[in-house]
Parts: structure tokens; C-alpha cells; sequence
């Protein structure tokens, strides 16, 4: 099966390389997407900008199932808003979809409009726990700062049959259970809303695609074939 890659916030479509051949292993094909604003300097870029790009990958896909990373989980389910009928599923892996309205992804204060990596303290814990210090080096040192025109685009939801496409929440530095308290509290109305939710464990932090590629292959792999 073809599977569309999105990476979260700071990441480019590297990030994605030690779970290619683990995909390929188990006979699917994975596309990596290259978002406008994350690696490839161009710092006008918009969140409008990198939803066409994402949408571009599924149009150019055989009904993908569309993986998103953290922040780029709300990427993921623009495809099942504006392609439901096109695409197999989603999976998001420690994030989740945007609220209708909210801004994408302003989390840090930007400095000449680009909101840069801000280093590893606020990731301590079990975030992070699982990496070294030498890929935590690695990944800070090729972290891209993205434009506001990315982070603070508003999200909005057009189509109700995105609520039916089946999809897969994989729980990294975070648990089942505490996802379903989240649900269940109202606290993310886009996940408590679908009617075809199932969530995975994953023992790792918030970087599995670094730390249990082949694990994380194997969920996603799951997730294609429900």
C-alpha cells in the first residue's frame, strides 16, 4: 500500500528515512512529503501552503493510508476532510487534529518571523527520555525554523465524512488510557467525533520514527490493513 508521511513541526522529509525500508519490508511503498516552509527555505510559505502540498501526495497516491507526526497530525486529517473517499486511512502519531478555528501549530514566539526549534528543555521527559544525546545533536542541528504563515494558520473542517475514515492513534510518550481521558473530556473534539478510532501503544517518546522505526513500521502497517 502506498503510505503518505508527514512530518511534524522542524522536520523535513528525512525524518522519515530509517522507517522507509522498514515500510518496504512489509510490502508497502512510503511517500514522504516535502512541506513548503520545513527544509526548503522558502520562509513565505503558509499552512494553506503545506495542506495543498499533503493533498498533492494523496492525489498523486493509490488510496494511501496518511500518517501525520505531532503537529503535522492535523496535515494528516486535512486529507480525510477533503479527500474521505480517496484515501484508506489516517494514523497520527503523538499529536492530534486541530480544533476548528484554533491556529495550527503557534506554539513558541517567533523572532523575524520564523518560529525556530527551541531546544530540548521543553521536551524533557518522556518525550525525550528514549534518545541519546547525540540524536538529540542530530535532530536539533537539522531542525528548520518555519514561517508564521505556517504556525499560525487557522484550521478549519469542511466535510462530516471525515469523522467515518478509519483511524489509528499511536500513543508514543503517552498512553491509551490517557488519550481516552483527553477524548472523553472534550479536550479533542476532532478524535471524539470519529467513529472508527483505534489506539495503539508504542513504547517510545515523541520521535519514533528515530528511536523504534521498525515498531512504528509495524503499527503503521496495522494500520493499513484494518
Amino acid at each position: 500500500m502506498d503510505i503518505v508521511l508527514i512530518a511534524g513541526m522542524w522536520l523535513d522529509a528525512s525524518a522519515w528515512d530509517e522507517v522507509l525500508p522498514e515500510l518496504e519490508r512489509l510490502g508497502h511503498r512510503g511517500i514522504p512529503v516535502a512541506l513548503p516552509g520545513q527544509g526548503d527555505g522558502d520562509t513565505t510559505a503558509t499552512y494553506d501552503d503545506q495542506v495543498a502540498a499533503v493533498l498533492a501526495a494523496v492525489d498523486a497516491a493509490d488510496r494511501p493510508l496518511v500518517v501525520g507526526h505531532s503537529a503535522a497530525c492535523t496535515l494528516a486529517w486535512t486529507a480525510a476532510d477533503q479527500r474521505p473517499d480517496a484515501i484508506t486511512g489516517v494514523a497520527l502519531i503523538g499529536g492530534f487534529p486541530s480544533t476548528e478555528g484554533d491556529a495550527y501549530a503557534d506554539f513558541f514566539e517567533p523572532v523575524d518571523g520564523l518560529m525556530a526549534f527551541p531546544g530540548w528543555e521543553p521536551f524533557e521527559g518522556p518525550d525525550s527520555d528514549d534518545m541519546s544525546a547525540e540524536l538529540k545533536a542530530s535532530v536539533a542541528a537539522g531542525a528548520h525554523a518555519v514561517p508564521v504563515g505556517v504556525t499560525r494558520g487557522v484550521v478549519h473542517w469542511t466535510d462530516t465524512r471525515r469523522h467515518d475514515v478509519p483511524l489509528t492513534l499511536v500513543c508514543p510518550e503517552f498512553s491509551p488510557e490517557q488519550a481516552r481521558e483527553w477524548i472523553g473530556s472534550g479536550d479533542v473534539p476532532e478524535l471524539g467525533a470519529a467513529t472508527a478510532l483505534e489506539l495503539v501503544d508504542l513504547d517510545s517518546g515523541h520521535w519514533p520514527m528515530w528511536t523504534q522505526p521498525a515498531a512504528l513500521a509495524a503499527l503503521l502497517d496495522g494500520a493499513a490493513r484494518r
